[in-house]
């Protein structure tokens, strides 16, 4: 941890930060391992996910059909990400008398709702109240998952469960964009929200059956959410999230009109790409899963350079077939460093307040999502398809130099 830790208003105790008794958190309601659980909320990262991507792939088809421009289409990735960003610190609070199982439940029926009503918009505000109420239950499960992986799996088994999890954001980055652009292209892009919508109505069965009883522990409360704002640790973190994650979904919201407008693809050569992006995402998120153990800042430093010297090379020549499609597919493989980066830095600047501090997190990504989309939106629409990764090259830098300067130093063998 940093120095800034030591003026902590909640000083970190000491032991492993992931254990109960260094949070001073009640001890786990059982020793017994609930992989199948982790596995449904795994399918539920999964579902999210695909949802939260579906619009890159689709961008200009959604924009065609609803009679708006790409940097239009592109708001539909706003709406989600800024009710993403109140939800998640104020769905703990909201509910937090509520059994964790019935919580997530609910989100994963606004997922299925979110699904069917964007299959069947017929207008952009239509489409956004859809993807409003995927921003609600996106926030929501994001803020509890890590304090529900510490729950369900004793804590020595915490790490392992966090990166069974995030293997549905593996899966999904594999999936969504290639597949969603392939349906596009073939039955138009409803018809990818429709699949969605199975999904998630999987996902709702399997958490039905094997989520056990998760009463309220934390009581999170706006005051806790306050004093956790005035650890060190935990604000550079959000700071970093916010500069890295906006960079990152300028980039990638506004891929497709880049490799349309620019590189010159086919429809079925995007798909291709997406899919090389996707699978430089699962390996990725293997690779940054393995560094992150070690060391969460030195994950996210190699992930954030990588992705500005490959915003720039696409800046330079994204005319070339091949450099797009390289450039492409080690984005996809240098982002994976850092959901697992960051979620390990927020858990460990704050362990005894995992649900808040998730919330926090969540928020912070959200709201970088949100500035991300906006301001790429609006270079695309004023400077050209370049103008996403123009903007992530600036936002990456300033993110990487903050997390190499003021992130975690402590590593791990």
């Amino acid at each position: 941890m940093t120095s800034s830790c030591s003026a902590c208003l909640d000083a970190e105790p000491a032991g492993h930060p992931l254990t109960p008794e260094s949070s001073g958190a009640p001890a786990p309601t059982t020793d017994k391992a609930h992989w199948a659980a982790i596995g449904s909320l795994s399918l539920g990262v999964f579902g999210l996910v695909t949802a939260e991507f579906l619009p890159a792939s689709l961008l200009t088809p959604m924009a065609a059909d609803l009679g708006i421009s790409n940097g239009a289409a592109g708001q539909t990735v706003t709406a989600t990400a800024v009710v993403g960003a109140i939800a998640a610190p104020a769905l703990p609070v909201l509910t937090r008398r509520i059994d964790r199982r019935w919580v997530m439940l609910a989100l994963s029926a606004l997922l299925v709702v979110s699904n069917l009503m964007a299959a069947l918009a017929s207008s952009l505000p239509a489409l956004l109240l859809a993807r409003v109420l995927l921003g609600v239950a996106l926030g929501g499960f994001w803020s509890l998952a890590g304090a529900l992986a510490l729950r369900l799996v004793p804590p020595e088994r915490f790490a392992r469960a966090m990166s069974l999890i995030l293997t549905g954001v593996s899966v999904a980055t594999v999936c969504a964009a290639p597949v969603g652009a392939w349906m596009g292209e073939l039955w138009g892009w409803r018809s990818a929200f429709v699949v969605a919508g199975a999904v998630s109505l999987l996902t709702l069965a399997a958490q039905a059956l094997t989520l056990p009883a998760l009463p309220p522990r934390d009581h999170a409360d706006l005051r806790r959410l306050g004093r956790l704002l005035t650890r060190g640790d935990v604000r550079v973190a959000l700071l970093a999230v916010v500069l890295v994650i906006s960079g990152h979904f300028a980039g990638f919201t506004y891929i497709r009109p880049l490799m349309e407008n620019v590189t010159h693809l086919s429809v079925q050569a995007i798909s291709l790409v997406l899919l090389g992006y996707g699978i430089g995402g699962f390996f990725g998120n293997l690779v940054g899963g393995y560094l992150a153990e070690r060391s969460e800042r030195r994950a996210i430093v190699a992930g954030g350079t990588l992705i500005v010297l490959l915003a720039a090379g696409l800046l330079l020549a994204g005319s070339s077939p091949l450099v797009t499609a390289v450039a492409v597919t080690l984005w996809g493989f240098a982002f994976g460093a850092f959901p697992v980066g960051f979620q390990t830095w927020i858990v460990r600047a704050a362990p005894d307040q995992t649900e808040a501090a998730g919330g926090l997190l969540v928020a912070a990504f959200q709201i970088a999502i949100a500035s991300g989309a906006i301001g790429g939106g609006m270079l695309v629409d004023h400077v050209g398809a370049l103008g996403g990764p123009l903007f992530a090259i600036a936002t990456i830098t300033l993110g990487t130099l903050l997390t190499l300067r003021h992130g975690p130093r402590v590593q791990r063998a």
